[in-house]
C-alpha cells in the first residue's frame, strides 16, 4: 500500500490519458476489452497488449479506492 500511497494521483492520470488511451482513435483498450468479452482474446501479443494498456486505469481505480478508505478511516 505504501507504494499506491508514493504516487500522485496527477502521475496516474497522465498515464491514463497517453498509455492507457493510446492510440486515440479508436482507445485500444476499448478493441482488447471488447475481444476479451467475445472470447477472441487469444494471440499473446493480445494479451500482452490489453495488460499494458489496461494497468494505469486498473493502478487509478486501485488508487480511488484507497483514497476512498483513507478518507473514511480518518
Amino acid at each position: 500500500m505504501r507504494l499506491l500511497d508514493s504516487i500522485p494521483i496527477t502521475t496516474i492520470l497522465i498515464f491514463c490519458a497517453t498509455i492507457g488511451l493510446a492510440p486515440f482513435t479508436p482507445p485500444h483498450v476499448w478493441e482488447k476489452l471488447g475481444m476479451l468479452f467475445s472470447g477472441t482474446l487469444a494471440a499473446p501479443v493480445d494479451i500482452f497488449d490489453l495488460a499494458m494498456h489496461g494497468l494505469p486505469w486498473l493502478v487509478l481505480v486501485a488508487k480511488l479506492a484507497r483514497v476512498a478508505q483513507l478518507r473514511v478511516t480518518a
